[in-house]
């Protein structure tokens, strides 16, 4: 679950908000073992998820870096070019 979360800071454009909140969702569900709460747990679930996902916004907003943003469409030709490799036969 956790490889589908990727690395938000420093791009241009800025992580949007549905990308907060998916690694957040990815985050919760990685630590909490399950895709899909019981109704039970379901709350407690969501709460998680906005509180990392808020947590994480802010974390992104107060980082610095002197590094120029990464272009995103050229980050994920990389990581196409790094899974052919990886899985060539």
């Amino acid at each position: 679950m956790c490889r589908n979360i990727r690395t938000l800071h420093n791009f241009a454009p800025p992580a949007t908000d549905d990308e907060v909140q998916a690694a957040a969702l990815q985050y919760v569900r990685k630590i909490s073992g399950t895709s899909k709460p019981s109704r039970a747990n379901q709350e407690a679930f969501d709460a998680a998820v906005r509180e990392i996902a808020a947590t994480t916004r802010d974390l992104l907003d107060r980082l610095t870096t002197s590094a120029p943003p990464k272009d995103r469409e050229v980050e994920a030709a990389k990581a196409r070019a790094r899974a052919e490799l990886r899985y060539a036969r």
